[in-house]
């Protein structure tokens, strides 16, 4: 019988100098470029362009949608909501007595004061323009990359509501959003930061716009008639229907100043 078996990595070893790379010299040179390939995807994920698309998409659906997660989500309107009158009140003079946070994302801010007049009539107004106002202060700290104070401000509003909340649900609501404040700002790598930074920002802007689409399909039904903008309507004799024509512009008029302040780094 004749052999016919001769050495390969000897023939392979004169035709290509070093010889076949071995099993682990192609593992590690796989590994090596689905590494760099990761790597690569998250940076770019990272850059700022990036960030503002998906979690605007993110805020929107969220907004646009409905059901359980804007149920979830309204509860961080309904704080920034509440805070607004209260730090109107306080802005104004008025003594503030406690506010209250309710399951259904209804509230209460209870102060005292003249019960008409200027002071009155702005702290009414400073509820539903609240969180487009505080989304537009973001957007420009972000457009300043100050993302620490964009967590600073919030963490400082949490404890500003949660003194004055009177009610359990309202403590159990804000202690729920300081609790994932502080695991995005203490726990969660720096990475996160700026996407939740992000988010929130563009949700209080699209998230701002809807409560008040909300309140005038209410007002239609013949519901919400001791709403803020009827309120209003008694306090200043200026049609409560007006009054949310002012909430929309505002609020509409702080979305489109914030993204372009967010978009920036895509038009960019």
């Amino acid at each position: 019988m004749i052999s016919t078996a001769f050495d390969v990595s000897s023939v392979f070893g004169r035709l290509v100098p070093g010889g076949l790379p071995g099993a682990s010299g192609l593992a590690a040179a796989a590994g090596s470029g689905t590494g760099t390939a990761i790597d690569n995807a998250l940076t770019q994920a990272q850059t700022p362009g990036a960030i503002t698309l998906i979690t605007g998409g993110v805020a929107l659906l969220v907004v646009l949608v409905g059901g359980t997660p804007w149920r979830l989500a309204r509860n961080v309107v309904t704080i920034v909501h509440e805070a607004g009158h209260g730090l109107a009140a306080v802005l104004v003079g008025r003594r503030l007595r406690g506010i209250k946070l309710h399951s259904d994302t209804s509230g209460v801010t209870v102060s005292r004061g003249k019960p008409e007049g200027p002071g009155m009539a702005f702290t009414a107004m400073a509820g539903y323009v609240a969180p487009s106002v505080l989304g537009l202060l973001f957007a420009s700290l972000l457009g300043s990359d100050l993302i620490t104070a964009v967590l600073v401000v919030v963490a400082l509003l949490l404890l500003g509501v949660l003194i004055m909340v009177r009610n359990a649900y309202g403590v159990f609501s804000v202690v729920a959003s300081a609790v994932v404040l502080g695991l995005v700002a203490l726990v969660a790598p720096s990475v996160v930061q700026a996407p939740f930074a992000y988010l929130l920002t563009w949700f209080l802007l699209f998230g701002g716009v809807r409560p008040v689409v909300e309140l005038q399909v209410k007002r239609r039904r013949g519901a919400a008639r001791d709403s803020d903008a009827d309120q209003l309507g008694r306090l200043t004799g200026v049609p409560a229907v007006l009054w949310v024509l002012v909430f929309a512009v505002l609020t509409v008029s702080c979305l489109l100043a914030g993204a372009l302040w967010l978009l920036e780094p895509v038009a960019s």
